[in-house]
């Protein structure tokens, strides 16, 4: 008898203080936990960033606790990942919220921060302007005649692929003397036509011309992200390479990764971004091919490992969810190939759902790369940024009015684009 009044003056305790609890807007905040979460294998996040209520969660096995506390207060949540894939959050043994949960199969990847040479090779040969040529009637572009616009890439010449520009001018002096057109294949962004182009002899001279200009590589520098040492897939530079003429995306046949070696910095200023001025490295020694030019950066297959001298054993990654605001850092190569971390803040982050450029905003704090850089430089594109041990992105844009500060990308993107699979459902609490 005095065992069931007990029970019942502790549970009357227990239900005013839920009521309590519930009244207090800080915990409300609770609430805001979403109904699912993500989770890999062995890692704790935070699913929820106010600064009142943080939620981290371990999840190892199918009785793994889920725990949830108040920065300032005493009060705390337990749950437990069922066999169903969702927890029940618990506040003294009284259900409170359930949370569907998706357990994702471990994932790890080694972050980069090296100088890379980039060289690429295009898909057939670009226009890059047009040329007059000096004939005897005059000043003609056969080129424009054609309806050939800068950005175009001329694919095929009668029937024959085009892969460099030493493929070109056969064609081009044969056409001119049999006095015969030439059929070409433009590739336009995503579309292919067909056009009849008739080559002009030069005033004084026997070759004959195409009036354009046309180009068939290209070449630079950045930062390598990560790579994946189970697959050997990289991401590298954050964003797309575009062309320096024409500034639309560069559509890659084949290309290749080299190491780089950085010289000296041209340091930013507000209105002038500053830049990397890197060579490559003498033994010119590739280290990897380039199978995409995408919106996030490039990618491929490394043929070898590579260190950066500071974090060279696999790290976990944060979803575009997960990532909070505070400070990080980032690897990149400053002096040689000495890879370095330096401080930065992470100020604000975009939960996207779907692949989406420009989903960080950043700032540099780190005063010794404020004082060698002026912040973001050219060249420092692809610098992966780490966070509470994990890597969460890496740097892409500088803002021009002020190199402190830039963009960056989600790494959860990168992977996604570089062709690997992070949602691979796990085996436990499945």
């Amino acid at each position: 008898m005095k065992s069931d009044i007990l029970r019942k003056i502790i549970g009357g305790i227990l239900l005013v203080s839920l009521i309590s609890l519930v009244c207090n807007q800080s915990f409300q905040e609770y609430l805001h936990i979403p109904k699912s979460i993500t989770l890999f294998e062995g890692q704790s996040v935070a699913i929820n960033n106010s600064e009142a209520i943080s939620v981290t969660a371990n999840v190892a096995d199918e009785d793994s606790v889920v725990a949830l506390s108040q920065e300032k207060g005493k009060l705390s949540l337990q749950g437990k990942v069922s066999g169903k894939d969702e927890m029940m959050l618990e506040l003294a043994g009284f259900p409170i919220k359930k949370v569907d949960v998706n357990v994702l199969k471990d994932f790890k990847v080694i972050p980069g921060g090296q100088s890379i040479g980039v060289k690429l090779n295009t898909v057939g040969v670009l226009v890059v302007g047009h040329h007059q040529v000096n004939t005897e009637e005059g000043k003609q572009s056969p080129g424009e005649k054609a309806g050939i616009k800068v950005g175009d890439m001329i694919v095929e010449i009668n029937g024959k692929k085009i892969e460099k520009m030493a493929d070109v001018a056969p064609f081009v002096q044969k056409a001119g003397e049999e006095n015969k057109p030439l059929d070409l294949k433009i590739k336009r962004e995503k579309e292919e036509f067909k056009t009849k182009l008739m080559p002009l002899k030069e005033k004084g001279d026997n070759a004959f011309k195409l009036g354009l200009y046309i180009r068939d590589s290209a070449a630079g520098i950045g930062t390598m992200t990560f790579y994946h040492p189970d697959s050997m897939k990289y991401g590298a530079l954050g964003h797309v390479i575009s062309d320096m003429d024409t500034k639309k995306p560069i559509v890659v046949d084949d290309g290749e990764v080299l190491r780089s070696t950085v010289t000296s910095i041209e340091k930013g200023s507000n209105g002038n971004p500053g830049e990397k001025l890197a060579r490559f490295s003498e033994d010119k020694e590739v280290i990897g091919d380039i199978k995409t030019n995408s919106p996030f950066g490039i990618f491929g297959e490394l043929n070898k490992e590579i260190k950066n001298g500071i974090m060279d054993k696999p790290m976990p990654i944060t979803l575009s969810d997960q990532v909070k605001e505070g400070p990080a850092q980032i690897l990149t190569v400053v002096d040689n190939d000495q890879v370095k971390l330096f401080d930065i803040e992470v100020v604000s982050s975009v939960p996207q759902k779907y692949p989406a450029t420009k989903g960080l905003v950043i700032k540099v704090t780190d005063k010794e790369l404020l004082s060698k850089t002026g912040g973001i430089v050219q060249g420092m594109s692809g610098s992966p940024i780490i966070q509470d041990g994990k890597v969460i992105g890496a740097v892409t844009h500088v803002f021009v009015n002020d190199p402190t500060s830039g963009y960056g990308v989600h790494i959860e993107w990168m992977l996604n684009e570089a062709g690997i699979d992070i949602y691979e459902k796990g085996q436990k609490a499945s």
